[in-house]
């Protein structure tokens, strides 16, 4: 228990035997015999808890309560007193009190009241923390995070926000690669027209095509009118293909020839229409491994990768992950209208600990459930879903080729790294962009190691290096 505690009582031998009692390690005791003056003391920041008695001389322990509840909510106030019954406590509560305490009471009750409101002051302190590191995190309306990764992406924003230049924006999926693309369009020179955004991955070749370019009355069945595609919509603007890895080969080739002419033929149509839009395009696939594949074109890969920007995953952001659940939690306390604050410190260790394979959609799916489901002022561990509360983050250093009980068996770092990225890479299959992915790093720097490791064979495709680098 540490804290600094203010004892407020009129009669000297309370104050004595008050700080005498509750003398522990870490725990400061400060008394004073009348309530002059005490409101500037907690002003000054000089208190984490204030205990008072209730009827004094001058102002009372009631009226002290008052004025710090109004002018300081986040000290906690115990009130004290000798003529315990129902309308004292109910007084007390009114007044803005953590807790009411009748005398005589035994020292372990005091001790008890005193953890309470010192965690409780603890957990303000952090909510009040997080809310002052949430405003200065955002240096983009729609990305949150102060982790170096997202600091370092919010750079290249600024730079890459003015151009016409098109964009490939990588990342897992729920990594938030919309959120990037609209804080693109809204720093950049487009930001008064339109956005226009459509996920390639949603609907079949026919109805992408038709959503993309448009069509004329007449152009198949159920065109009862003419209707203008997205490219016309976004005339001006930004249009947002998001996973366009997915999109068919037939489509590839139109879209290839749109952003070469800048030109557009509604199907049905025997006329182009020139259109003005900066493309940017987002996928969670290797589209270099998709060339290969031969399921992306290799000369539509170089017209929208121009620039490359990499989404960071969660698990790599650090603390970010309590700012987003922060977040999260006042978002939906407001749109549900329920007084959540915040969450446990128990909460913030386990959101630390967890992997999150969904990234920050995951995230805010959880912080979504536990609020619609808590029955407190903050959110406790029960609150979570069970993935997350039976978690259990791995122990120990990555599986080697040594047994570490003998000094003699030690072996050097490299040796290590090198016998654990030749299993993750045996473990998927030889897959080398999902080993890069769940290794953390470049999938250029993974065929540098391979190199090293004389695992020859690999062929690198069109690439731009990206702008962030991930080793």
């Amino acid at each position: 228990m540490r804290g600094r505690v203010l004892v407020v009582d009129d009669e000297p031998s309370m104050c004595e035997l008050l700080a005498a009692s509750l003398r522990a390690p870490g725990l400061e005791i400060t008394t004073r015999t009348s309530a002059e003056g005490v409101l500037d003391e907690v002003g000054a920041g000089s208190y984490d808890v204030v205990l008072t008695d209730l009827r004094m001389k001058g102002i009372s322990g009631i009226q002290l309560c008052n004025m710090i509840v109004q002018n300081y909510p986040q000290v906690p106030v115990i009130v004290m007193t000798a003529f315990g019954s129902l309308d004292t406590a109910v007084e007390a509560m009114r007044a803005g009190a953590y807790d009411f305490l009748a005398k005589p009471f035994k020292t372990d009750v005091v001790t008890l009241a005193l953890q309470r409101a010192l965690r409780q002051r603890r957990l303000e302190d952090e909510i009040l923390q997080l809310r002052q590191r949430l405003e200065r995190a955002r240096p983009f309306e729609e990305i949150l995070g102060e982790s170096d990764a997202i600091q370092e992406l919010c750079q290249v924003l600024e730079r890459v926000a003015r151009g016409r230049t098109s964009i490939l924006i990588c990342g897992e999926t729920g990594t938030g690669k919309e959120l990037v693309a609209r804080a693109i369009h809204r720093r950049g020179p487009r930001s008064k027209r339109p956005f226009v955004a459509i996920n390639c991955a949603a609907m079949p070749e026919a109805l992408l095509e038709s959503e993309l370019f448009g069509h004329a009355r007449g152009a198949f069945t159920d065109a009862k009118q003419a209707r203008e595609g997205l490219f016309q919509r976004a005339n001006g603007g930004t249009l947002f293909l998001d996973e366009i890895g997915d999109m068919p080969l037939g489509l590839q080739v139109k879209l290839l020839r749109i952003l070469q002419e800048r030109m557009v033929r509604p199907l049905g149509c025997d006329q182009e229409t020139p259109v003005d839009v900066r493309l940017l395009a987002a996928t969670h696939q290797d589209l270099e491994e998709g060339v290969k594949e031969g399921r992306f074109r290799e000369d539509l890969l170089y017209r929208v990768n121009v620039i490359r920007l990499d989404v960071p995953p969660l698990r790599t952001r650090g603390n970010d992950v309590l700012l987003l659940a922060q977040h999260f939690a006042q978002h939906f306390a407001k749109r549900s209208e329920v007084p959540v604050r915040g969450f446990t410190s128990a909460v913030g260790r386990r959101l630390l600990e967890y992997d999150w394979p969904g990234n920050v959609r995951e995230l805010s799916n959880c912080i979504e459930r536990a609020v619609a489901l808590t029955t407190h002022d903050e959110l406790v561990v029960e609150d979570l879903p069970p993935k997350l509360r039976d978690y259990q983050a791995p122990q120990g250093p990555p599986p080697g080729p040594a047994n570490y009980s003998d000094s003699t068996d030690l072996v050097p770092l490299s040796q290590i790294e090198r016998s654990y990225i030749l299993r993750v890479l045996q473990a998927v299959g030889g897959n080398k962009a999902r080993a890069a992915r769940i290794l953390g790093l470049d999938r250029k720097t993974l065929y540098r190691r391979l190199d090293q490791y004389g695992q020859a064979g690999h062929q690198t495709g069109p690439s731009n290096p990206p702008l962030r680098p991930h080793a």
